[in-house]
């Protein structure tokens, strides 16, 4: 390894392991999933066993509303957890007008045939719905979009990667709904969870590690800030120097 080399690959990890913390922030890392498949899970596994519709929506939106309660306590992000919470509620209350256990899973797979779908059409409109997600992440904002068209391609591959695997994880699902019952839905949608996830969020990495280092929009309104503060204290102290130099000849 030459002299010349090893900046450069430092500089290529420090890029990688960026981009692995946004991703962990931006999608909540393992106790993300955790929160995302413990509702779903417990609510198959009691109507499993003994086929009570009331029983297994209480306790998945008890799992979920303790799941808040544990990130309050511990004064952590929320977001995550909420989002659970809202999409059980959204389950248990569709599932308990209808009678149909299987109703549980519904508004989740209209949810992920919507986001599917809007992976797609944002990306085909030139505005990547990934890059809306992690570029307050990554401190961006959208100067991708117009200062940084790498990024911008790697931010388009990987919507067409989330979009593609939603959408193939719903041609699974949504014959199931009409097919299977509701244990063998729910069974399905569980193992379909996580590695359709990991695997839009590997290929998300892969493209942003190769693509352009993002524009630290922040830094540089703060440096703007900084160098009109600058330029005002300077206007002020040649004002100041002119007009001690009025009172000298004055006197």
């Amino acid at each position: 390894m030459t002299s010349l080399d090893k900046p450069t690959q430092d500089t290529e990890q420090d890029a990688r392991a960026v981009t692995e913390a946004a991703l962990f922030e931006a999608f909540g890392g393992v106790r993300g999933m955790v929160e995302t498949v413990l509702p779903g899970l417990l609510f198959v596994t009691i109507y499993t066993i003994n086929k009570d519709l009331h029983l297994s929506a209480i306790a998945a939106l008890g799992v979920s509303l303790l799941l808040v309660v544990v990130r309050l306590v511990m004064r952590d992000t929320v977001k995550h957890a909420f989002s659970g919470v809202f999409g059980v509620a959204f389950g248990v209350v569709f599932a308990m007008m209808t009678g149909n256990a299987k109703d549980f899973y519904l508004p989740g797979m209209l949810y992920t045939l919507g986001l599917g779908l809007a992976y797609i059409i944002t990306t085909l409109c030139g505005v990547p719905l990934i890059g809306l997600i992690l570029g307050p992440v990554f401190k961006e904002n959208l100067s991708w979009r117009t200062r940084n068209p790498g990024r911008k391609k790697a931010y388009a591959k990987a919507s067409w990667a989330w979009g593609l695997i939603l959408l193939a994880k719903c041609a699974i699902l949504f014959p199931l709904y009409w097919w299977a019952n509701t244990a063998q839905l729910g069974w399905v949608l569980i193992a379909l969870k996580i590695p359709p996830f990991l695997l839009a969020v590997w290929l998300t990495w892969v493209f942003l590690a190769k693509a352009p280092a993002p524009i630290d929009v922040f830094a540089e309104m703060e440096a703007e800030e900084r160098a009109e503060e600058e330029r005002k204290a300077a206007s002020a102290e040649e004002q100041g120097e002119a007009a001690g130099g009025r009172h000298r000849r004055e006197a």
